[in-house]
């Protein structure tokens, strides 16, 4: 899976919870959090879905949010994991 089709399944779960106008306009590091488009609950529902959705397993360590504000820092992670 390239970092493209990453993108738009990522893409595509943010429009369940930003609305599609939103994330239409939402930049790739755009940070999700300062927007206001997301809440701690959120951020738990984003793990699981990356965890999911790429057979991947997010580290403890790696749980900062700092890594997972943005779509490029979601996509790098997901990436780093894949290989």
């Amino acid at each position: 899976m390239n970092r493209e089709d990453i993108s738009k399944k990522l893409k595509a779960f943010l429009c369940k919870f930003f609305g599609k106008k939103n994330v239409e306009i939402l930049g790739d590091d755009d940070d999700f959090f300062d927007l206001g488009f997301v809440n701690s609950l959120f951020a738990m529902q984003l793990i699981t879905f990356i965890e999911t959705e790429f057979d991947v397993a997010i580290d403890v360590v790696e749980l900062n949010m700092d890594n997972f504000n943005t779509l490029n820092k979601i996509v790098n992670i997901i990436e780093s994991k894949m290989k």
